[in-house]
């Protein structure tokens, strides 16, 4: 039996964070035993106690913190660990670092380009050293890898591509109303949904105006955003809510448990995104046959198919999203098409097993080559 020691940077709910856990929680057990490193408490702490595994706590605050190293190589060591598996660039490259002087090979995920700024400090520094202590970096989609070879150092033979999955079955789930009645909304509404924690990146005061585009034309269209929100920026979004009059047509619903059970709500998924990796959510609308409307950004440019899987538009745009959004909601054959072409792709692409065989694959060829 082999151990991997699992490392994140993020203790809040994400689509990084949700394969981070299954990848810790997951992984066959007469085969792998997990040890799991995060930085505090938070959502990622609750959901692995609820899957059974109780994650050691590390503080790695600062700009680069001895201790946080130290004790990474001190659990490398006691613990007898063969392999260290991290996520995201300040995970990426503590671990690098802690392989390199455990001589342990190390996996590194990216999941998106927003994980690097425009002005990383010390850029070229951090992808030195994961060039030195990483054997495998790994991208979640094709666009992400052709990013990171632009964008910095990392070596081409290290970067590979493994799609992040999803628990299919789960997703597959019979059509509800509970959001039409919980809002009073008329049975003849389009529910149209985004799933994803408030943040710059998504492009809601987009979503806003394009709401607003359409409220002008029509009292067909009703949205719901699902995602964690606080701070300024959801404050800022609510006063522009409040400032277009779209208190009754736009709902906030705050971070949910169960993703599946809103989407079974939805008549069309949106994401008015101006920067993605590759999207869960969106992968999750496939899987519940959402037929969607979305940004050709990052990750969306290689999951979309356009008009054959989704209706894809220019991000940043309001008057294009309401365009596409208009042009799906006319055309009932068309929702469904895109609905049922999705779900067969997304199925066949991006079930968790498969995600899961790819990580194994890769670990075996790492473990074999020591």
């Amino acid at each position: 039996m082999k151990t991997v020691l699992h490392v994140i940077d993020t203790t809040g709910p994400g689509g990084a964070e949700t394969v981070f856990i299954d990848l810790a929680s997951r992984l066959p057990k007469d085969r792998f035993r997990s040890l799991v490193v995060i930085r505090g408490k938070g959502w990622v702490y609750e959901e692995l106690q609820r899957r059974g595994i109780t994650p050691v706590l590390l503080d790695a605050k600062g700009s680069f913190n001895w201790r946080f190293l130290r004790a990474l190589y001190r659990i490398i060591r006691e613990e007898g660990v063969d392999l260290v598996q991290s996520h995201l660039l300040g995970s990426n490259v503590y671990c690098a670092l802690a392989g390199w002087l455990t001589r342990v090979p190390v996996v590194s995920t990216f999941h998106g380009s927003v994980d690097i700024g425009a002005r990383e400090r010390l850029k070229g520094l951090k992808f030195a050293v994961i060039n030195r202590g990483a054997r495998a970096v790994i991208a979640v989609t094709d666009s992400l890898r052709d990013d990171l070879l632009e964008r910095t150092s990392l070596r081409p033979d290290r970067l590979r591509i493994i799609y992040n999955g999803i628990d299919t079955a789960r997703f597959q789930q019979p059509k509800s109303d509970r959001l039409r009645r919980t809002f009073g909304w008329p049975d003849t509404a389009l529910v149209i949904g985004s799933l994803g924690n408030i943040r710059p990146a998504k492009g809601y005061d987009i979503l806003l105006r394009t709401a607003a585009r359409l409220a002008e034309q029509s009292d067909a269209y009703r949205f719901v955003i699902a995602g964690q929100g606080k701070g300024s920026l959801y404050d800022e979004l609510l006063a522009l809510r409040r400032e277009l009059g779209l208190e009754e047509i736009v709902q906030f619903l705050g971070f949910l448990d169960d993703p599946a059970e809103f989407l079974a709500n939805l008549d069309l998924f949106l994401s008015s995104s101006i920067s993605e990796g590759l999207p869960l959510s969106a992968i999750q609308a496939m899987v519940a046959g959402v037929p969607m409307v979305a940004t050709r950004v990052g990750g969306y440019i290689g999951l979309i198919d356009d008009r054959v899987t989704g209706w894809l538009v220019d991000s940043g745009n309001p008057d294009a999203l309401a365009d596409g959004i208009q042009t799906v909601a006319a055309d009932a054959d068309l929702r469904t098409r895109l609905a049922a072409n999705a779900r067969r792709y997304a199925i066949d692409t991006f079930d968790i097993s498969v995600m899961l065989g790819a990580y194994q694959a890769l670990y075996a060829q790492l473990l074999n080559d020591l």
